[in-house]
């Protein structure tokens, strides 16, 4: 017999899981609507050409982790890897980006795809749940969106948290910076010394992103690099300053990384992060920024924007490790038929019970005396149980039985819903 498996970097979420993750996005959504921020779902395949033109042909994402194949009509199809191209598409081809809708403030939720090594918390298949504010450049919008990021993760009850923050400028500093990487590396023995083939050919392409580099003899070299932010525009370095005065505004702690570029080419200006000492060495659980040319690389008019996304995986993962963290559940009512003739009241009292919004269940029918009944009900944790046997039928009456306080009393059946309503919530 085959024994199937899910594919490696693949994941299945049940039961506790599920609702650890219904948790996180119902909390994101909520959020979301309070900053009057509206959903946008995109398909999970788009063209290759979207997120080579989008993300850039230099990141790591377009030349070795998308999962890109020719369908039957010839045409370059991939599995999106990230949520903002795709939102930009659309904006773009249904023509959201009226003068009367912005700034346009969407919102995003589902799984994307890079071939990466599986590890802890990182997934082939992955979650997704970011925003975008398309239309504004003022400094204001970044401390909105980054004070939204902040303020979605203290709701989740997440704990240590701290806004890492960089400039890298514009697209009129952004050669001035790279020129100034390429002379610094340049005029060190750091092409002899470095074993890193990424930042080799980021050196010719984009020699922000060595920036970003995790191998040790790279930082190892960039430690002695002057701050990126001097050599940017008196517009970009305004822009910065504007938002690091509106994070002291809001009371959010942040802290300046000067080597903090995101992994991805569209971004300008603002980068940012938000950080969990709770996670370790991989503690960013957020991650994003501004990217004003995104729009204009798509072959539109130039249009800021800034953003953010995060990982349900990781979130998830956070939540789970923090001993403070505890899932709140609604009360869970059992209702028992002492018999076959008794289920039919029984269905009934069960539907008026969902129909009141509490939570309710039947007692299984192989549960088919009182005392296994109740066993069953305990080990679900529940509440209360309704009991309806013969004698409740005689007396037109019901047992409701506190499960946790291991009391109960006899109601009419007429009134069981009211007084179960008194019970909970007493």
């Amino acid at each position: 017999m085959t024994h199937y498996k899910a594919l490696r970097g693949t994941k299945d979420i049940f039961l506790e899981d599920a609702r650890l993750w219904q948790f996180v996005e119902q909390t994101a959504t909520e959020l979301f609507n309070v900053y009057d921020y509206k959903e946008i779902r995109t398909p999970i395949i788009e063209q290759t050409e979207l997120f080579e033109s989008g993300i850039g042909n230099t990141t790591d994402i377009v030349s070795k982790e998308m999962y890109s194949f020719t369908d039957r009509g010839d045409r370059r199809i991939t599995l999106r890897p990230e949520g903002t191209a795709p939102v930009i598409r659309a904006m773009i081809e249904h023509k959201l980006h009226t003068k009367e809708r912005l700034p346009l403030k969407l919102y995003y939720k589902g799984p994307m795809f890079r071939y990466e090594r599986p590890q802890a918390g990182r997934y082939r298949q992955f979650h997704q749940v970011g925003v975008e504010m398309i239309g504004e450049d003022d400094p204001a919008s970044d401390v909105e969106v980054i004070s939204l990021a902040y303020r979605l993760f203290q709701s989740l009850g997440l704990e240590s948290l701290t806004v890492s923050i960089n400039s890298i400028g514009d697209d009129t500093s952004r050669p001035v910076i790279n020129e100034a990487i390429r002379q610094y590396l340049g005029n060190s023995n750091w092409m002899e010394k470095s074993n890193c083939p990424n930042c080799k050919s980021r050196f010719r392409n984009n020699p922000l992103r060595i920036l970003d580099c995790k191998n040790k003899t790279c930082k190892a070299y960039l430690n002695g690099l002057p701050d990126i932010k001097v050599l940017q525009s008196q517009e970009c370095q305004d822009h910065f300053h504007s938002v690091m005065e509106g994070l002291e505004q809001l009371q959010i702690p942040f802290k300046v990384n000067p080597f903090l570029v995101r992994g991805l080419d569209y971004y300008s200006k603002t980068t940012f992060e938000i950080i969990s000492e709770d996670l370790g060495a991989q503690n960013a659980v957020c991650g994003g920024g501004r990217y004003d040319g995104l729009v204009k690389q798509m072959g539109q008019p130039a249009m800021p924007a800034i953003g953010f996304a995060f990982g349900m995986e990781r979130a998830i993962r956070l939540l789970k490790d923090l001993t403070s963290f505890k899932l709140k559940e609604r009360p869970l009512v059992v209702v028992i038929p002492l018999g076959k003739s008794y289920q039919l009241p029984c269905l009934k009292l069960l539907d008026d019970c969902r129909s009141s919004n509490i939570r309710s269940i039947l007692s299984p029918s192989s549960k088919n005396n009182l005392k296994s009944a109740l066993q069953y009900a305990n080990k679900l944790n529940a509440t209360y149980a309704l009991i309806f046997g013969e004698d409740e039928a005689d007396s037109k009456t019901i047992i409701l039985k506190n499960l946790v306080k291991r009391s109960q009393e006899i109601v009419a059946f007429s009134t069981a819903i009211e007084e179960l309503k008194k019970g909970l919530n007493a």
